[in-house]
């Protein structure tokens, strides 16, 4: 176990050293200029230039790579241009409502998808589990903008019964949980179908059927316990993925969230801001996928971590 946590930390650091990197270089070989975008639209040469001195863009680029590094080193993530406060504090100003619409969808994705895989499964190739097929498979295709839009219409425009946009009320987290939730149930309980027909047709379930297992007992205790591990790592690789910020989502619904922040963030060139939200982000990502990979051993004793049972 302190082996692989070693081994699984420094893969971790490395990924984010190189995600970082890579930003670092994408963000700056992108058309457009932060000074330009922070300054007045009537600002003269002389002023641009002293705008990219103040921000040290001036200095080449490697230079510029390397005061990054150094101020990564001692907990600095620079100062954002727009918000003229540290990045740092703004993205975790953030953090908090992307944590909250991450954890909502999530638990809707569990409550809805679990069941429902495990009722296609147990009705596989009835007419019942093809029509519940193809609404799976037509909420895993349409469109995060289009189901916020058409739901933002339906129930803040036409029929007002839950707030448009923001948070200000728990009524807010709605529209935009359900949103993220649909193309998530849609791909879990797809996958738990599938995990669970496997299962109820393995040879250890027919055994315990013929030695008088109850049926429900069989279902949910034998067939979904031998499917937990898919399960979980298709849940924690979802949520992982909305803890870096679902963009359109908080787009439609103005959601104060990190997805918004990087929209604003990409649209003003702000540097410090754009590295400091992938850090934190990626650095959350990394760490649900650990976690998810020290359950595996508690879900399936058979699993050891860093080799074959």
């Amino acid at each position: 176990m302190p082996t692989y946590l070693l081994r699984r930390l420094g893969q971790s650091v490395l990924t984010v050293f190189l995600t970082l990197t890579a930003v670092f270089l994408l963000v700056r070989l992108a058309p457009g200029d932060p000074a330009a975008a922070y300054a007045a639209p009537t600002a003269s040469a002389e002023e641009l230039v002293r705008i990219r001195g103040q921000f040290g863009l001036d200095r080449p680029l490697l230079v510029q790579y390397g005061i990054y590094l150094r101020d990564l080193v001692s907990g600095d993530l620079g100062t954002s241009y727009s918000f003229h406060s540290p990045a740092f504090d703004v993205v975790m100003d953030r953090l908090p409502y992307t944590i909250t619409l991450a954890v909502s969808a999530i638990a809707v994705t569990v409550l809805v998808a679990v069941p429902l895989g495990v009722w296609m499964a147990r009705r596989a190739d009835t007419r019942r589990e093809l029509g519940a097929n193809i609404l799976t498979i037509t909420g895993q295709s349409m469109p995060d903008f289009w189901t916020g839009v058409m739901l933002l219409t339906g129930f803040a425009v036409v029929i007002p019964v839950l707030p448009a946009s923001g948070f200000t009320s728990w009524g807010g987290l709605v529209l935009p949980t359900i949103t993220v939730a649909i193309l998530q149930f849609a791909l879990v309980s797809r996958l738990v179908r599938r995990e669970m027909t496997t299962a109820l047709a393995a040879p250890y379930t027919t055994v315990a059927r013929s030695r008088g297992v109850a049926e429900r007992a069989l279902v949910w205790r034998y067939a979904l316990g031998n499917s937990a591990v898919p399960l979980v790592t298709a849940v924690g690789t979802r949520f992982a993925a909305l803890l870096n910020g679902v963009v359109v989502v908080e787009v439609v619904f103005a959601w104060p969230g990190v997805g918004s922040l990087v929209v604003r963030a990409l649209e003003t060139r702000d540097y410090p801001l754009i590295q400091a939200t992938v850090l934190i982000t990626a650095s959350l990502a990394i760490l649900v996928q650990l976690l998810v990979d020290l359950l595996y051993p508690l879900l399936d004793p058979r699993v050891r971590l860093g080799k074959a049972a």
